[in-house]
């Protein structure tokens, strides 16, 4: 993640006043210049917020202008490498993964700008993921990527529909939860409106389980290839266990392998299900279609009482090594987390914590909004300290290559719990053996 300069000690000047600093070899400029440019930026179809920023920043700073290509996530996955290697490399891309994108030199290092603009100085937490170490591990070293707001997912409710099944309360236990589902079920009602088609919309369901039967640092070791950690755990096993019991319950429609994401949003804001595993990049959205209708939690934990464990990361976008103006996207990247109607539209259209400094206030949202729900519960996984990556960005191809496919078999009864585990370590351990 990267942010500002403005606020941070000695950095007293405004950015783009020309301040210039180096690291090592390294120069870069804080200074945007007058001369009109255009800042190539790769994003992920389907969500508006990196355009509606762009339109913003060009508003301010009309000499910048952005030219916007946007791709399925899963085609994002597999065409940066080429794009970024090309003659006409992207400025500012939304990074699917990023090991194998610095392992190949794709990547612009960001500490010259962490010196210049003074991110060091912002919450480490906040950088840990976006950093990856000469041995190719996450977690440390140099700094590539910056968030465009910082996510936490949870569960959705329909609220109409929580009435007509008895729910009175977010559940308080997995065995809390479970019961709810059951219940649902029996009155006749969706449980969980799912998407599983192209890429695996379960996996957000599935790592809400597994985060909660282990330790997150563990999920976070195997995310980050720390050595020796391991998918095949009793923590996954038991993840695996309990989707393919939600799935032959019924809990998951029928055709969940038939439904896209579009669709299973589409779908939940109709009524079609009671909850809804996703993350609070569709509040916005959601306060839009069903207003008052619809309220948010984190996932529960094993027992009660326990801290809350969910999958909370950047919107990770990177500069390319090739970018023809790195400068310019890094001045991008330090304004989206310090000019105050940046930070709004990150809380208004990404529906997230715009991150930034701390001692800058978050934008409020409409009381009694999904959106004040939302960012209610992302304060409170921070100091909870249960914010965990994505299992999806462990490897460039983890995902597209064993979770999704494997994920798809396990729910229609085509693989089993314990093949499944297996399956996705196999696939991680040979990924990284090349």
């Amino acid at each position: 993640m990267v942010i500002p300069l403005t606020f941070l000690g000695a950095a007293c000047s405004a950015p783009g006043s020309g301040d210039t600093a180096s690291s090592g070899d390294t120069a870069v400029s804080t200074s945007l210049g007058k001369g009109k440019i255009t800042l190539q930026m790769y994003a992920e179809t389907g969500f508006p917020l990196a355009k509606a920023l762009a339109d913003e920043f060009t508003r301010q700073h009309p000499n910048v202008t952005f030219k916007v290509r946007e791709d399925q996530f899963t085609v994002l996955v597999e065409n940066a490498p080429r794009v970024l290697a090309g003659d006409n490399a992207p400025d500012i891309i939304r990074l699917p993964t990023m090991v194998d994108l610095v392992k190949d030199g794709l990547l612009k290092n960001l500490d010259p700008y962490v010196k210049a603009y003074g991110w060091n100085k912002f919450p480490a937490s906040q950088l840990e993921q976006l950093r990856v170490n000469k041995d190719g591990q996450r977690g440390s070293g140099p700094l590539y990527g910056a968030g465009l707001g910082y996510s936490v997912t949870g569960v959705f409710y329909n609220k109409d529909l929580a009435k007509k099944v008895g729910m009175t309360k977010p559940p308080a236990t997995v065995a809390e939860f479970e019961s709810l589902l059951a219940r649902t079920k029996k009155a006749g009602v969706q449980p969980i409106m799912q998407f599983n088609k192209n890429t695996a919309g379960i996996n957000f369901t599935y790592q809400a389980l597994q985060n909660q039967f282990t330790d997150p640092a563990q999920v976070n070791d195997w995310i980050f290839q720390k050595p020796g950690a391991t998918f095949d755990t009793p923590a996954s096993l038991k993840a695996a266990q309990t989707i393919e019991k939600w799935a032959k319950a019924g809990y998951f429609p029928k055709d969940a392998n038939a439904i896209d994401y579009t669709t299973m949003v589409g779908d939940f804001a109709k009524g079609q299900g009671l909850f809804m595993f996703n993350g609070d990049w569709e509040s916005a959205n959601l306060d839009t279609k069903m207003p008052g209708n619809v309220g948010f939690f984190l996932f529960p934990a094993e027992s009660a009482g326990g801290r809350h464990v969910a999958m909370s990361s950047p919107n990770t976008f990177g500069i390319g090594e090739r970018a023809k103006h790195p400068n310019e996207a890094a001045y991008f990247l330090n304004w989206l987390h310090t000019d105050a109607k940046a930070r709004k539209i990150l809380v208004d259209v990404g529906g997230s914590s715009p991150g930034g400094p701390a001692d800058l206030a978050v934008p409020k949202a409409k009381e009694g909004s999904v959106l004040a729900s939302t960012l209610k519960a992302s304060q409170q996984l921070a100091a909870e300290n249960g914010a965990v990556d994505f299992t999806a960005n462990a490897t460039g191809s983890i995902f597209a290559s064993a979770i999704t496919p494997e994920l798809q078999k396990l729910i229609v009864g085509q693989q089993t719990p314990e093949g499944y585990v297996k399956a996705v370590q196999k696939e991680y351990e040979k990924e990284l053996s090349q």
